[in-house]
């Protein structure tokens, strides 16, 4: 219309400008109505709770046998006989090895023998000294001949106990033939096989046996908990979890030693815990994430671990508000495992918080609940939940341990 002016009237083509700026003035500010509101986004929430917590002092540890042999041999000979199959568990007194028995055997023999020949000749001495102890008595043979009877009855008597100590050690040679389990476990790998001649206490050993009911795990904390380990474990033997890699349920079982001195190169102190171990879980040489129970931190109030964010004002959560936005509140976070985290300052329970979608959130966003978590992770054996201490958090935890025990 515009492109034909020259037809029409000034005044009209005037007109015509006005009603072409008055459409596009609408048409914006229709656009600008029609813009879409702000979108909903969805969140996954959970509720923040308040229970009885245990405070734990977390460590790497590695598992070792209760009691480890390696069987040798005490004797010098052939070995003709194994009797069990390597891997195999084998109970105390079990046989496991013999060897050739027919030396020992000739040489228990002749020391029977000479303790028979020598007996015979002791019997005789004997009644020589007392024939000579009459002679004397009576005045025929001397002072001297006496003596001497009397002397070579007692040095007989002393070669037959010669002869029976003898026996026994031939005796104790032929028992060491057989060789016996000297505890229950389980066997490694058969180093000497039949057929192999074997030395006394020669190396390598022939088997390793290794007791693995009931178990040790072995681990070191820094010397700065020594005190309060000690405290604690005065009061009663102290629980220790041990989980394996890639297992969500710990073993439960006892502090059973800790160690007399401190290890002055790295400055920590080592400790083992016990584990009656039924089920096999644990086995020698493994490594596994070891949590030291001290105490129980009651009324904790606990919320999971991914809801916790960092941001440049330190830690914080996107709390829900009851008209379905969110809002942000710094909190203090004593500790953290598990999942969970335990909050000293910022929240209460009952609290609804943002354990996921976090990213797409600004203080005021508006959201939707596609699903609700608890906070509580799967608890332990003894069915209580756990919360580990940080060792980075080593002061809050000092000031906390004050507290408890006041």
């Amino acid at each position: 219309m515009l492109r034909d002016h020259k037809l029409l009237s000034p005044l009209a083509f005037r007109l015509c400008i006005v009603l072409y700026a008055s459409a596009l003035l609408m048409a914006c500010s229709q656009s600008k109505t029609a813009a879409p509101g702000v979108p909903v986004v969805p969140v996954l929430a959970a509720t923040v709770e308040q229970k009885d917590m245990p405070v734990q002092v977390q460590a790497i540890g590695a598992v070792e046998a209760y009691s480890a042999v390696a069987v040798k041999t005490q004797i010098t000979g052939e070995l003709t006989g194994v009797y069990f199959k390597e891997g195999q568990d084998v109970r105390k007194g079990d046989l496991l090895f013999t060897l050739d028995k027919r030396p020992f055997e000739a040489d228990l023999k002749r020391q029977e023998a000479n303790l028979e020949r020598d007996t015979a000749q002791a019997k005789l001495a004997h009644l020589d000294a007392d024939r000579y102890e009459g002679l004397y008595k009576q005045g025929i043979v001397s002072k001297q001949q006496y003596d001497q009877a009397q002397a070579n009855a007692a040095a007989l008597d002393a070669a037959v106990q010669a002869d029976k100590a003898a026996v026994e050690n031939a005796r104790v040679q032929l028992v060491y033939c057989s060789i016996y389990s000297p505890i229950n476990g389980r066997t490694g790998t058969l180093m000497i096989h039949q057929g192999n001649m074997i030395k006394a206490n020669d190396t390598p050993f022939l088997i390793n046996i290794n007791q693995v009911e009931p178990i040790y795990a072995t681990f070191s904390v820094p010397e700065q908990y020594l005190a309060d380990i000690k405290r604690f474990a005065a009061a009663g033997k102290l629980p220790v979890e041990a989980t394996v890699q890639g297992d969500s349920h710990p073993v439960v079982g006892k502090l059973s030693f800790i160690d007399n001195t401190v290890d002055q190169t790295t400055g920590t102190i080592k400790l083992k815990g016990e584990f009656a171990n039924t089920d096999r879980r644990l086995w020698p040489g493994q490594f596994v994430n070891i949590a030291l129970v001290l105490h129980t931190q009651p009324n904790a109030v606990v919320v999971p671990s991914q809801a916790v964010q960092n941001g440049q004002q330190g830690q914080f959560v996107f709390v829900i508000k009851p008209d379905m936005t969110v809002e942000t509140r710094s909190v203090t976070v004593n500790r953290t495992s598990s999942g969970q985290s335990i909050v000293d300052m910022g929240l209460k329970p009952g609290d609804r918080v943002v354990t996921d979608g976090q990213l797409r959130l600004v203080p005021g966003s508006r959201i939707e609940i596609k699903e609700s978590v608890a906070p509580s992770a799967p608890a332990p054996a003894g069915g209580q939940p756990s919360a580990a201490l940080s060792l980075d958090n080593s002061a809050r935890f000092k000031t906390e341990l004050s507290g408890s025990s006041a």
